[in-house]
């Protein structure tokens, strides 16, 4: 039976509220002001309290934005660990990966993030070096890690794991995502993006497959 964790403080529970609302003003502010114009004097203000404060939950903008990405990434990352089941049908598994994976970053957030990371990454390295440890970075770790277990069983070639992982995410991406980065699009269509999943899984089979015995 497992074990419930015991409650928050009142203080603990303060101080849980207002991470929360100090991430939700960060998300908003790096979004639509971009990440260069952001401040923590800027967020400061918003939140109505002094830089001192904001400094004691985040030391610096960069660990500012982690902590927003971390944030948004967290239940991603749960849904995509169990999605991945190690002992299930492969080709089913990864239809299931790339309608989901899919799904979730041609959102219009998903999109505008894409847009705002390339757009300022130039300039602010250590923003793009963020952006991918928790975004397309973690994903493709969780994908490697199913692969290789993939391999482990023989139903996929022995290959690197994380190159097959990239293969796989490059794929899945090289459809409706590129046509909505680039403003060909406004929106990806449930149809099109099972198309691309399917076109996708195809040419990664094809490509991974064990050899024949």
């Amino acid at each position: 039976m497992t074990k419930s964790l015991p409650p928050l403080s009142r203080r603990e529970a303060r101080r849980r509220d207002r991470r929360k609302a100090i991430l939700d003003v960060a998300s908003r502010s790096f979004m639509e002001n971009g990440y260069a114009a952001t401040t923590m004097s800027s967020i400061a203000a918003t939140l109505g309290g002094s830089k001192g404060t904001l400094w004691s939950y985040f030391p610096c903008k960069e660990a500012l934005f982690a902590a927003v990405l971390d944030d948004a990434t967290t239940a991603y990352r749960a849904r995509l660990a169990e999605i991945l089941d190690p002992e299930g049908d492969l080709a089913g598994t990864l239809r299931t990966l790339g309608l989901n994976l899919l799904t979730k970053i041609t959102s219009p957030e998903s999109i505008a993030l894409y847009r705002l990371v390339a757009s300022e990454s130039g300039r602010f390295p250590e923003m793009g070096a963020i952006f991918y440890q928790y975004a397309p970075g973690s994903t493709r770790r969780l994908i490697a890690e199913f692969l290789e277990r993939a391999m482990d069983r023989g139903l996929l070639r022995r290959a690197d794991p994380e190159l097959a992982a990239r293969t796989f995410a490059v794929l899945m991406l090289s459809g409706c995502h590129q046509s909505l980065v680039w403003g060909q699009i406004e929106r990806a269509t449930a149809e099109q993006i099972e198309a691309d999943v399917e076109h996708g899984l195809d040419c990664f089979l094809r490509a991974y497959a064990p050899p024949a015995r």
